[in-house]
């Protein structure tokens, strides 16, 4: 059988194996065996790896080694000639005009060479324009003729400068082939007998397997990797800070409706009715139904009179409070709106109760999109409320929190919300885009925001809230929000990406009473 028509495996690797039959004892080279049986190395490769699976037949030892080959236009030169004399031939004995020579295929490189050569002059003063003549007789394609000594596996025979200077214009590079030295193995054999894979019923019912020879097991080969559904890095994530709060003993909140009504989402919270927050440019209104209508009648009165009039030691906002504003329907801009209709519902228990919460949904917010801002994101919340929480337990319950999320460096500034006294914004450092980032908020809940829902005095409510895609983007390194969330998500790195383990780590808390350089404040 000839080379040519060994295509397949167990042909090319029988003719291998006798190829090696003729070599002795001593072996042969994967690169002369290639060579004489007229076949791409890679093949011969292919053939070897086949007969090494099946056991003792070849022994094969893989050797590196260096040597220098053509490259794509170091061929052409080998076969048109290099670049600066192609030039000098197309050049007559009149000259030819400067600018029609550069229009030639080898034109610029050949012209910059061929005068480095002293080949060519360049007449810049000849009728016409710059024109280019012949400044010898004849030349000698020394490039071309190097380039061939090369293609004929002599490059051994050229000094170092030479090659240093082909590989310098791309023409020569030098390159790691991996080869194999062969020898006969202890089972060796001129041909190859397949190897049963699979034990069959018709195999026992005639004895026929005490006769086949069976490929061994691998077991240290991997199975086939189910085909499944992959959650989104969001979902993982999810998952642990639901597993946090659930650890540190939190009950989780009810979250399904994204539609919220302006008095709970901004009223019940204290949050005047001209605050700039709930104007269009940064909250979405609902056109149908654009109103709600269902409110506690006597907790509505109490809130219009702290917003109006004040109570409770405070004097409020001193504006004209109006129902119409509270009942517009609106996509709930935090999830804080749920807090406050569960620590009402807490109120209005006869005996109260110390409560943990907390709440991981989506919120809404008219925002403009960049690296770090979406429209719509995930907020994570937690809420406790108890008799004479203080800052100090605040700041302990998030010590808490964010050493098991893993998260080394945490600064808190101080902040003001409408609802919170006092209030801490929560920054980390993300290392992708070299600037610290706010992961969230924090504070003790107003009492104008707690005593008119019916909780005794005394009772303290802290409260802390983070986004899910902030922590995800810092754990995942991604720097860009987008790609985590929207229709720029490489379903890719949904497939490739690792479980979440939001690791314990200790770190320091730095209180910080001034914004530091770098600080996103937003």
């Amino acid at each position: 059988m000839s080379p040519a028509m060994a295509t397949d495996g167990p042909a090319l690797a029988e003719l291998l194996l006798q190829r090696l039959e003729r070599a002795g004892g001593g072996g042969l080279g994967s690169l002369e065996a290639a060579a004489a049986l007229g076949l791409e190395h890679q093949q011969l490769v292919g053939a070897v790896k086949s007969l090494q699976a099946l056991g003792e037949v070849i022994e094969a030892e893989q050797r590196s080694s260096k040597r220098w080959e053509l490259t794509p236009e170091g061929k052409e030169i080998v076969q048109e000639g290099s670049h600066e004399a192609r030039v000098f031939d197309s050049i007559p004995a009149e000259g030819l005009p400067q600018s029609e020579l550069m229009k030639l295929p080898s034109g610029k490189v050949g012209f910059s060479k061929a005068m480095s050569n002293k080949w060519v002059r360049l007449d810049k003063n000849a009728d016409g324009g710059p024109r280019v003549f012949r400044a010898v007789e004849s030349v000698q394609d020394l490039v071309r003729e190097k380039l061939q000594l090369v293609q004929r596996g002599d490059a051994e025979s050229l000094e170092e400068k030479d090659k240093n200077e082909l590989k310098k214009r791309k023409l020569l590079m030098e390159v790691n082939i991996k080869t194999y030295w062969i020898r006969k193995g202890s089972a060796f054999s001129t041909t190859v007998t397949k190897q049963e894979t699979d034990l069959t019923p018709e195999m026992l019912a005639s004895g026929s397997w005490r006769d086949l020879k069976f490929k061994a097991y691998n077991f240290e080969a991997l199975g086939i990797m189910p085909e499944s559904g992959h959650l989104h890095p969001l979902l993982k994530v999810r998952t642990q800070f639901r597993q946090i709060f659930l650890e540190m003993g939190f009950t989780e909140m009810p979250t399904n409706n994204f539609i919220e009504s302006s008095f709970w989402n901004f009223d019940a919270l204290f949050q005047p009715q001209q605050h700039p927050a709930r104007d269009q440019h940064d909250t979405f209104f609902l056109q149908d139904p654009a109103e709600a209508t269902d409110f506690p009648t006597d907790y509505l009165k109490r809130v219009k009179k702290i917003h109006s009039q004040g109570g409770y030691g405070s004097q409020g906002y001193k504006y004209d409070w109006k129902l119409e504003e509270a009942r517009k329907n609106i996509l709930r801009t935090h999830t804080t709106a749920v807090s406050a209709r569960m620590l009402y519902r807490l109120a209005q228990q006869e005996k109260f109760t110390p409560a943990k919460y907390f709440s991981i949904d989506r919120v809404f917010r008219n925002e403009t999109l960049d690296a770090t801002h979406l429209a719509e994101f995930h907020q994570i919340e937690g809420v406790v409320a108890d008799y004479g929480l203080t800052l100090g337990d605040l700041m302990g319950t998030l010590r808490e929190f964010f050493t098991k999320l893993g998260i080394s460096q945490l600064r808190f500034k101080p902040a003001y919300n409408p609802y919170t006294e006092p209030s801490m914004e929560v920054f980390s450092y993300h290392r992708g885009l070299q600037k610290w980032v706010e992961v969230g908020n924090s504070g003790i809940f107003r009492p104008e925001m707690l005593l008119p829902m019916g909780l005794p005095e005394g009772v303290s409510v802290i409260a802390w809230g983070l986004s899910l895609e902030r922590p995800t983007m810092i754990k995942y390194g991604i720097n860009n929000i987008r790609e985590l969330v929207g229709h720029k998500v490489n379903l890719q790195m949904v497939y490739e990406g690792p479980l979440c383990r939001l690791d314990a780590c200790v770190y320091t808390m730095e209180p910080m009473l001034a914004q530091p350089s770098g600080v996103d404040a937003t």
